[in-house]
């Protein structure tokens, strides 16, 4: 039996309505195992600066600090968006978030259900088996560097910037996930053109000398965009930098069918986040339509990386392909051999899942 802390942060949009299901999960799995989890809440995004003007405010941060871990939901606002000059915004929260808890990686599963290999818009043959485990560096990079205007505005920039440091510590979390798999590590960067890569790509051949028994393949960011459509099985591990990392993962996510079935872990030395890599999705915000299985997964992530509860683990991602094979969807997973009455809601999906467990 373990006590554990977990911090629900629903954030913006559809992140209310997915991590309330991921929650219910949570519970049940503690029922069944004897654990005795105990839950707070906090605010980040926009949700935060209605309340408080601040995208995270201290309070926030202060429980997240104090927690075993945080189950995630989304952040984002459309009026944001379509705001470009405002100073404060809702994703300001999110890179304050990673960046006080020292969240330096990204751990991206792209792992396909078979039932779902009609749902991606790539052929069957292509997908099957696909099974990719991504690590994008989280706290360097063109996010963080120094970015502004000048020439009286008309010019803009924002600087990427390395550390062999930062490189050093998500390639080792990356070998080493490599180790438990099929011992295959890709380094995607862009090498033939930025300095920043080719400082990522001498730090990884420098790490690789500590681990022979894993197989290092390097490529160009351009290539590997194109290689995930064209071969995405070739694939083990990943590890890139934090843009590139961003764009492919999304990339990715189509492999397997909806970024509404992909789950990711953010964790450095302390507490671990865990969120869908969806976003806050306000188009269907309050609909009752959102997928919650990407929650769930990210709820079992939780349990496996945070806690060490594999088989707690297991059993949730179980009872996920349980109901996907009893031909339970969401409408983003559907296709057109999906019978009406097998297209579920956010509650209902949930529920399916909580009858499996």
């Amino acid at each position: 039996m373990a006590n554990k802390k977990i911090l629900i942060v629903p954030g913006d949009g559809i992140g209310q309505e997915v991590t309330a299901v991921g929650k219910k999960v949570l519970d049940k799995v503690a029922a069944k195992f004897g654990h005795e989890f105990t839950y707070d809440e906090a605010l980040i995004g926009h949700v935060a600066i209605e309340a408080t003007g601040n995208p995270l405010p201290e309070e926030s941060l202060a429980k997240m600090k104090a927690s075993d871990a945080v189950l995630f939901g989304a952040v984002g606002h459309p009026k944001y968006d379509n705001d470009p000059s405002a100073k404060v915004r809702p994703e300001q929260g999110l890179l304050k978030m990673r960046k006080e808890l020292g969240l330096y990686a990204n751990l991206r599963p792209i792992k396909l259900f078979d039932e779902l290999l009609a749902a991606s818009s790539i052929k069957p043959e292509i997908l099957r088996g696909a099974d990719i485990l991504f690590f994008r560096e989280l706290t360097g990079d063109i996010y963080f560097g120094d970015k502004g205007r000048k020439n009286n505005g008309d010019t803009a920039y924002d600087v990427a910037e390395y550390s062999r440091f930062e490189v050093e510590r998500i390639g080792r979390k990356a070998f080493d996930a490599a180790r438990t798999r099929r011992k295959k590590l890709c380094s995607v960067d862009k090498a033939n053109v930025l300095e920043t890569s080719r400082l990522w790509r001498e730090e990884i051949q420098k790490l690789a000398l500590e681990y022979p028994d894993v197989e290092v393949e390097y490529q160009f960011v351009d290539a590997t965009a194109m290689l995930l459509i064209k071969d995405p099985c070739r694939f083990d591990v990943v590890v890139t930098a934090n843009l590139f990392g961003d764009i492919l993962t999304d990339e990715a996510s189509q492999i397997a069918g909806s970024m509404g079935m992909l789950a990711s872990a953010s964790i450095g030395d302390g507490t671990g986040v865990y969120e869908p890599i969806h976003g806050s999705a306000h188009d269907i915000t309050g609909k009752g339509v959102a997928n919650p299985l990407a929650s769930i997964l990210s709820a079992a992530l939780l349990l496996d990386i945070s806690f060490g509860m594999k088989a707690e683990s297991e059993l949730v991602i179980h009872a996920v392909d349980q109901v996907l094979k009893a031909g339970y969807r969401t409408r983003d997973i559907a296709d057109a051999t999906t019978a009406p009455e097998m297209i579920l809601g956010t509650d209902a999906m949930g529920e399916q899942v909580l009858s499996h467990l």
